[in-house]
């Protein structure tokens, strides 16, 4: 990452379970701190002609940010990802208990009359439910992942890996920099990752607030490996193996299947 000029406008992607409710609230915190506006950006979103007079943070949390504005030469970004056998966990565990999300609680008919969250329920065991979520919410955030444009020259890409075990801050503090902000607001801003980290001041969970519970399951990486038993495991390659390949979790589609215990 090189040192560059501050821009006009700070991209900040993610998609489902990958660091969201975490980069969310990183990113508001840094907003906050210095004073920038910080506005949700649709695909559609669009700046006013002049350059706005101060900095902007644009979030969007399934990485659908506007191309108009990425394709913006005072436009520095970051987006993350996350292994997607952790996001299929994650999600799955995140679907059964969640109270503010609206489709969980609809009744639909291909679920026979059940919600979401009502299906999950009412199936058996976790493998049977990451069967489920695996061919329906899933599915969303493997195309999200798969859609998004990882060449542009302007955008810091990431993983959730290397964020979570970032325990000095340091690969934070480059992004920021990478980002266009100062060495001042580089120290702030790291302040700001520490401290809503789960290696930071909320590895003690009486400062977690119930939101951030909700959210937070784990946040250990890897989880797949005792989650998965081999049935899962080898639907899950057949199905979204070329996946695991093409955003470099797995070298090979199938042979970590290998690696599940009976």
């Amino acid at each position: 990452m090189t040192d560059l000029a501050a821009p006009h406008f700070i991209c900040v992607g993610t998609h489902h379970k990958t660091g969201t409710m975490w980069m969310r609230r990183v990113f508001r915190g840094i907003a906050r701190r210095l004073d920038l506006p910080m506005k949700h950006a649709s695909p559609n979103w669009a700046p006013r002609r002049k350059a706005p007079k101060t900095r902007v943070i644009l979030y969007n949390w399934m990485s659908r940010l506007p191309e108009r504005v990425l394709r913006r030469e005072d436009t520095r970004g970051l987006h993350l990802i996350r292994d997607p056998r952790d996001v299929l966990v994650s999600g799955m565990r995140y679907h059964m208990r969640a109270k503010d999300e609206q489709f969980l609680f609809t009744p639909r008919k291909k679920f026979g009359g059940r919600s979401y969250q009502g299906y999950l329920m009412h199936l058996p065991d976790d493998p049977a439910r990451l069967m489920f979520e695996m061919e329906e919410m899933h599915r969303r955030a493997i195309h999200q992942m798969r859609e998004w444009n990882y060449d542009q020259p302007n955008v810091a890409e990431l993983r959730y890996e290397e964020l979570i075990a970032d325990t000095d801050c340091e690969i934070f503090s480059e992004v920021l920099f990478f980002l266009g902000f100062s060495e001042e607001e580089v120290m702030i801003g790291r302040q700001v990752f520490w401290n809503h980290s789960l290696f930071g001041r909320l590895a003690d969970k009486s400062r977690r607030d119930a939101r951030v519970d909700l959210h937070i399951s784990s946040g250990a990486t890897g989880q797949w490996r005792t989650t998965f038993t081999p049935e899962v495991a080898e639907v899950y390659a057949e199905r979204y193996g070329h996946d695991l390949v093409a955003l470099g979790y797995e070298p090979h589609p199938t042979d970590w299947v290998s690696e599940i215990e009976s």
